[in-house]
């Protein structure tokens, strides 16, 4: 998907030579349907001061085909639907900038997104500082939007989730749109790093952005809790590292993908968003891919028997993306 080996040309095109995450949604735009991929922390040239590094980068795709890679274009300079946002041609720009809500502030990463009507929304996180071992330490997880397709963001400062509180299992989370009938979007969350488990909220559509509007599940009460956070019971045992979520049409049912414990890609299912979960089944394991695999992204528009999905990969410090077919 990125770096010198994309037949993207992500070094040429938007001077991305490393990153990683690549989360993806549908932009929800019925005249011009896209999928986003925001990305985390981003280098560029490298014999340049700074190295054009940038705490995140968006790119945009209409491709549906997947067999090869999911094809960018080129960025234009205000073009909502070109390939990025750019500062100018040649170079992504960051696209959610700081809030100068923490005074050590070393990453803003996106962790995922959805779309109701034009709007988008993504989750992040500020990184306070990057710990060892898959651990980091957050100052906070929030909400950015954007109404013009990814070209410029905000931040709701009411959804700024410090970790406390109960809001220390929702430093990452990880959005989901239900099957047909459901009419709330599902937000998964976990704590900061890779070790925690991960519990789910939903709220109505309209109210993304209004943190007391969110319920959470609660499964000693068997129901779903409104306005605390600190309700909310794990749905999947951790440990669960960067996960994504979808409804999938082959399988009839929920479907989650993340790492576990062994750094290998699993994926369990469920009936409904709160569970119960079935076991982890492997998709990728550490031991194929050597290198350091991590963050497996559901593609929007692969909810089918082939899963298509983006990959980092930490010795490359790039995004690859994965195919795999369900039984």
């Amino acid at each position: 998907m990125t770096g010198p080996d994309s037949p993207n040309q992500t070094v040429q095109k938007f001077a991305i030579t490393g990153t990683d995450l690549g989360i993806m949604w549908d932009n929800g735009d019925p005249s011009h349907r896209q999928v986003l991929m925001a990305f985390g922390d981003t280098n560029g040239f490298c014999q340049i001061p700074g190295k054009q590094w940038r705490y995140n980068t968006l790119m945009r795709s209409s491709d549906g085909a997947l067999s090869n890679t999911i094809a960018v274009s080129d960025g234009a300079v205000g073009n909502k639907y070109s390939g990025s946002p750019v500062w100018r041609a040649g170079i992504a720009k960051q696209v959610v900038n700081s809030i100068n809500a923490a005074p050590e502030e070393t990453g803003i990463i996106p962790t995922s997104g959805v779309a109701v009507g034009p709007n988008q929304f993504m989750n992040f996180m500020s990184i306070k500082s990057w710990d060892n071992n898959g651990a980091w330490t957050t100052n906070y997880s929030a909400i950015a939007t954007s109404t013009d397709n990814g070209e410029t963001w905000g931040v709701y400062p009411g959804t700024v989730r410090q970790p406390a509180n109960g809001n220390e299992k929702f430093q990452m989370g990880a959005f989901l749109k239900p099957g047909p009938g459901d009419p709330y979007i599902y937000s998964f969350g976990t704590p900061n790093g890779r070790g925690g488990a991960a519990y789910v909220s939903r709220v109505s559509p309209a109210l993304i952005p209004d943190l007391t509007k969110y319920e959470y599940w609660n499964a000693d009460s068997n129901s779903w809790v409104p306005n605390n956070p600190s309700a909310a019971t794990p749905v999947i045992p951790g440990p669960v590292g960067e996960m994504s979520a979808q409804f999938n049409t082959y399988l009839k049912q929920y479907l989650v993908l993340y790492c576990n414990g062994n750094n290998d890609v699993v994926m369990r299912t469920a009936p409904a968003p709160q569970g119960p979960w079935g076991p982890e089944q492997m998709l990728v394991s550490s031991m194929q891919v050597p290198g350091g695999i991590y963050a497996p992204f559901l593609h929007p528009w692969s909810t089918g028997r082939e899963l298509y999905y983006n990959l980092s990969l930490w010795s490359a410090y790039n995004v690859m993306l994965m195919h795999t077919v369900l039984p």
